[in-house]
């Protein structure tokens, strides 16, 4: 089995609002009948309306959803782009390899989920994507993701649910170059927008000034920030492998 994510550009005028009934009432269904063992949607709709931490640069068309799903073979992924397209203004595909770093109920910011497929997770989700920085050797750039960022990152922020996503190649050629798709769960849109709430300061500035710095240090050897994109998503858990 495969896990594929497809970033999925709607029409530029289309409204926060019309994505979800698009994406959860239209496509996802078809993707469901399709015979997919697993489908999870993360959505700008109208739930997520909160500025990413990280902003796209003004006047960028930016994705309005992320569409993970898993498969027998990435091979045989013709229907699932073909019910895709019949939304998307531009599609990326990338086969990736998943690591749920930490999921609801591993940390005391969440408790273990307990809510259906098909209703949104609660708090918010922020999808970053970063390509390998430049000049950096593979296996030592992966090894800080994993072995330094991710542990850092969840000491000093009040993560529900961390997937690392490693994107190991692009479905089309013609895709940007990238190498992480990672996915955040927070407990609500205030601990995104408020910095203390968000690198746990408790009010504290200095503390405040130590976290942002050790986080941009991070950054800095992980990926350029020119390119690195950030979004805040809805979480939609249509189809879990495990049915939780």
């Amino acid at each position: 089995m495969e896990k594929l994510q497809y970033w999925v550009w709607l029409d530029e005028g289309t409204k926060r609002e019309e994505v979800g009934p698009l994406m959860l009432e239209g496509i996802a269904p078809q993707l469901l009948e399709s015979g997919l063992h697993g489908l999870i949607m993360d959505l700008d709709d109208e739930f997520a309306t909160i500025p990413s931490p990280v902003p796209a640069p003004e006047g960028e068309h930016t994705p309005q959803a992320l569409v993970s799903l898993w498969v027998d073979c990435y091979d045989r992924r013709g229907p699932v782009e073909e019910i895709l397209n019949q939304c998307a203004v531009r599609l990326e595909g990338y086969q990736v390899i998943e690591s749920l770093y930490s999921d609801y109920g591993m940390a005391k910011w969440s408790a273990p989920r307990n809510w259906p497929d098909g209703q949104r997770s609660p708090g918010i989700l922020t999808v970053a994507t970063f390509d390998q920085l430049d000049g950096t050797d593979f296996e030592s750039w992966l090894r800080f993701w994993h072995d330094h960022q991710s542990p850092m990152s969840e000491a000093i922020q009040p993560r529900c649910r961390y997937v690392r996503n490693w994107a190991v190649r692009p479905l089309d050629p013609s895709n940007r170059s990238v190498k992480a798709i990672v996915e955040e769960a927070w407990p609500s849109p205030e601990h995104v927008t408020d910095p203390h709430k968000f690198f746990l300061s408790d009010g504290d500035n200095d503390v405040l000034t130590a976290n942002v710095t050790t986080m941009l240090e991070h950054a800095e050897k992980l990926f350029d920030m020119n390119t690195m994109r950030s979004l805040t998503m809805s979480e939609w858990m249509l189809k879990t492998l495990r049915g939780s």
